[in-house]
């Protein structure tokens, strides 16, 4: 009897682990004629729950989106990394990266609503709670999930990793929390802009904060970016790991 009790909670606990297993896929979505090609990971295991949209940097929805998104799968979200360029628009170089940037940048109701599209997405896909969604994004996603913020949506939170702080359409209120995670010597993001959005969060009465991490430029949460710091983009494992860590942080208590 005892051979057969070990027995079975031995197959009990092995069909729970082969149950639980990472769901990763591709997924396409629209914006008019322009097909967009997001990335979903989750845990197929458990309830609903709350959903990540993250967003590229100016090389577009890369391998290191792809794994953060599985990490935060594995921390119990279902994540979505966004394609704001759309299905195979996927910069060569830094050159055309630029281009690729730039073209939204310059146009912040397009890029408003190429992150929108991909928000309605995300709350329609697999294991997600709709009412509980945060946006996160590194550099020029950085910019985008901030654009999100000012533009009014109905989301709970938002995280910028070295993203660009300034804007041509500033908030008139403001409905998530913010988190702007700052690299203290970044050379891309002038003290200027770094004022202007504190201002600016001021008179929405937003509920926001700004870290900056000492020692750290534009990039930092990017190993790929190299660790030479006068070239103005450069990784710094320290502060990839407490951004991380205060980024975790700060999910938790919005969707306490």
């Amino acid at each position: 009897m005892k051979m057969i009790g070990a027995s079975l909670l031995s197959f009990v606990l092995c069909g729970s682990v082969a149950h639980a297993k990472l769901v990763s896929k591709m997924v396409e979505y629209k914006d008019g004629d322009q097909v967009l090609e997001g990335y979903l990971s989750y845990d197929d295991k458990g309830k609903n729950r709350p959903v990540i949209i993250l967003v590229h940097d100016w090389m577009g929805l890369a391998d290191n989106i792809k794994k953060n998104s599985d990490r935060l799968a594995k921390e119990g979200y279902v994540a979505f990394a966004a394609d704001i360029y759309g299905k195979g628009n996927r910069p060569k170089d830094q050159k055309e990266a630029g281009a690729f940037a730039g073209k939204f940048k310059s146009d912040r109701p397009l890029l408003r609503k190429r992150i929108q599209l991909a928000v309605d997405t995300a709350k329609q896909q697999p294991k997600v709670d709709a009412n509980k969604v945060a946006a996160i994004g590194y550099c020029f996603g950085g910019t985008t999930v901030l654009e999100l913020a000012r533009s009014g949506a109905d989301v709970d939170g938002i995280v910028s990793f070295h993203g660009g702080l300034d804007t041509t359409m500033p908030a008139q209120s403001m409905k998530p929390k913010i988190l702007v995670l700052h690299g203290a010597d970044d050379p891309f993001v002038p003290t200027k802009d770094v004022a202007a959005f504190e201002d600016e969060m001021k008179k929405v009465n937003a509920n926001w904060e700004l870290t900056k991490y000492s020692g750290a430029v534009h990039a930092f949460t990017n190993p790929e970016a190299g660790n030479d710091n006068s070239k103005g983009a450069a990784y710094n494992e320290q502060a990839d790991k407490r951004s991380w860590i205060a980024m975790s942080n700060f999910l938790q208590e919005i969707f306490r």
